[in-house]
């Protein structure tokens, strides 16, 4: 089968199409053939060396959207099932962006009855990643929250998430963002590079403005980020944390169902074959993607 990976660090160069060996599923596992899989700024970090892992093989793509074609022992799920899943790991010989993927079963979701498999395949990490942010706030109705990168693909379902509990969303964005988070359920916005007035009760740090955005948190409120072990150290009473997202098929499975409810909207920004994977980590490179670039086997 065909498979991206990275051997040396660098940029969107830096990806290589090889041939590999169809893995097999061992007990508690399926295996996916992939019909579509998400590329995040995650990838672009273990192709460039920031997750480490020199002198390997390291296979790229965390989410996945496809076919269970086989099924180990023990494992809870059917051929022919159509699902989503998240393989979690920095450094691993094979990821999602492949023809074939072997995963936990607990790891997976039956995929969305309302959107293709391009757009599911968008859901996982960043879906996953925004609800455990807002976990980590723990905000009650009619709360403020102020979520920074607003436009991007975690800080879209962060929006619609909190909106969808009730909480009182402000939007940080690129000033023509201002009609698309609107729509997202944000009740305020502030243009990128101006400064909120502050006292909100939470910042969901999308954007990882870091110290910055803890400045917008009133005294005792709290912050929570999207990369682990990045958040800034406390002041003011305020909590800080910052979000591991978890390979929770349980928890993938009541996102689903807010996505075929119309909570959530899955945004693909494009879609790219595997053989033009050079140009899609180019594309994400320069910024400004909003919703997700989708590879497809």
């Amino acid at each position: 089968m065909r498979a991206l990976v990275v051997t040396e660090f660098g940029g969107p160069e830096a990806v290589r199409i090889v041939e590999s060996e169809v893995p097999e599923p061992a007990a508690g596992q399926v295996r996916i053939k992939v019909a579509a899989a998400a590329l995040n700024p995650v990838d672009a970090g273990v192709r460039s060396g920031v997750f480490g892992g020199a002198g390997e093989r390291i296979g790229l793509g965390w989410d996945v959207a496809g076919t269970v074609d086989a099924v180990g022992p023990g494992a809870d799920r059917s051929v022919g099932d159509r699902v989503v899943a998240l393989q979690y790991g920095l450094v691993k010989p094979l990821g999602t962006h492949a023809e074939y993927v072997v995963v936990d079963a607990a790891s997976v979701a039956a995929a969305p009855a309302s959107v293709d498999a391009v757009h599911a395949a968008t859901l996982p990490l960043n879906a996953l990643t925004a609800a455990g942010a807002l976990d980590l706030l723990d905000l009650g109705e009619g709360q403020s929250l102020l979520v920074t990168g607003a436009a991007g693909a975690v800080g879209g379902y962060a929006v619609q998430l909190a909106a969808h509990r009730g909480v009182v969303v402000t939007a940080l964005a690129r000033e023509s963002d201002e009609p698309l988070v609107r729509s997202l359920g944000a009740a305020r916005f502030v243009p990128g590079g101006a400064s909120p007035a502050g006292g909100f009760d939470a910042v969901l740090d999308a954007a990882v403005l870091g110290a910055a955005a803890l400045e917008w948190v009133r005294d005792g409120g709290a912050y929570a980020g999207v990369i682990p072990r990045t958040e800034p150290a406390p002041v003011r009473g305020v909590r800080t944390a910052a979000v591991e997202v978890a390979a929770d098929g349980a928890r993938l499975a009541e996102l689903v169902a807010l996505l075929d409810a119309g909570v959530l909207t899955a945004r693909v920004a494009g879609t790219y074959p595997l053989e033009e994977a050079v140009e899609a980590h180019g594309r994400l490179a320069k910024g400004g993607v909003r919703g997700r670039l989708v590879l497809v086997p």
